[in-house]
């Protein structure tokens, strides 16, 4: 249960996310939406789970497997064959990878972005001998990703839930840098580069919040990185297979994996620099506010003063009447409003 808190932790932020994000009355609405990210340049950090497709768990399953057996063939009595335990790796590698980059408005609504992230999954397990002494094995991916993405924000006119650009996807092609690499309790292999890139990735965004100049998004995505080592799995795990029809087995081949999979991601932006919003032009008279009048030139002091034109209820249609002048009687509607 421990293993999959993250997830649950941040499946209830999506759900807040959405629910905070869902249709605003009118009023709110006015005050909230924010048609366009306003950045030109910013920073962004972002965190996420990553459920890695790494299909090679078995063979360091099959080896654990192996020492069991041999743990359960010293045992001589059924008190010690008692005392011989085991676990089992994980059925799912699960792993918290952390990215942070600079993005680009290169033109409205369409963003390039380039960053670097570290992906970090460790399995182990420990057995127990007929002797009640533990013996630990592992094994850990690793990774370091640069990549170059692209992301557009979807405007409000295609999709939206409350007036506002909430929406975006985004799609990234990775390349590997050293440090990515499986090691375990037998050994060590790196991945090899390769200049063209070893992946792609996409993902479809939703915007959870603004507060100034930050941004958060949630992202759900997928990404397909394969790599290739100049070593073979021998190095780094016993292998039991035979060789097959070419005299090839997995302890000559190549070694290759795969570090992508279906990602939840969290993505906070914070804007360097910003576009300068329009300032919004002044409504028109609807007839529902009151008019003013200033002060006539060569008014006395005591007669600057702006008064609203409407004194009472008129007719629809008909116009109010003038404000009195010094000297002059108040009109006789005036008269009549106040007998």
């Amino acid at each position: 249960m421990k293993r999959f808190a993250p997830l649950i932790l941040l499946l209830a932020i999506f759900g807040v996310a959405f629910a905070q994000g869902g249709p605003k009355g009118p009023g709110e609405r006015e005050e909230q939406k924010d048609e366009h990210d306003n950045s030109i340049v910013s920073v962004f950090v972002q965190p996420g789970i990553s459920f890695i497709t790494f299909n090679d768990r078995d063979k360091f399953q099959e080896a654990t497997d192996s020492v069991y057996k041999s743990l359960m063939a010293e045992a001589t009595t059924d008190e010690e064959s008692t005392a011989v335990s085991r676990q089992t790796f994980q059925k799912v590698n699960l792993a918290i990878p952390v990215t942070a980059g600079v993005q680009a408005q290169i033109f409205e609504d369409h963003f390039l972005s380039a960053g670097v992230g570290f992906i970090y999954d460790n399995e182990s397990i420990v057995l127990t001998d007929r002797r009640s002494k533990t013996h630990n094995y592992s094994y850990t991916l690793q990774a370091v990703p640069l990549y170059l993405e692209y992301r557009f924000a979807i405007p409000n006119s295609l999709i939206t839930l409350s007036g506002e650009s909430l929406f975006s996807v985004s799609a990234r092609w990775y390349w590997m840098l050293p440090g990515t690499e499986i090691y375990s309790s037998w050994g060590k292999i790196s991945a090899k580069p390769e200049p063209l890139g070893s992946g792609f990735g996409f993902s479809f965004g939703y915007l959870i919040g603004t507060w100034k100049s930050f941004r958060i998004y949630g992202d759900l995505g997928y990404t397909k990185i394969s790599v290739e080592s100049r070593k073979s799995f021998a190095e780094v795990v016993p292998l039991y297979d035979e060789p097959d029809e070419d005299g090839e087995s997995e302890a000559t081949k190549k070694a290759s994996w795969d570090l992508g999979g279906l990602q939840l991601q969290i993505r906070v932006s914070f804007g360097l620099w910003n576009k300068q919003k329009p300032v919004p032009e002044p409504k028109a008279n609807d007839g529902t506010s009151p008019e003013v009048t200033l002060p006539e030139e060569g008014a006395s002091r005591g007669d600057d003063v702006i008064t609203p034109r409407d004194s009472g209820p008129q007719t629809p249609g008909e116009p109010p009447p003038p404000p009195p002048q010094n000297g002059e009687a108040p009109p006789p509607e005036a008269l009549q409003e106040a007998e």
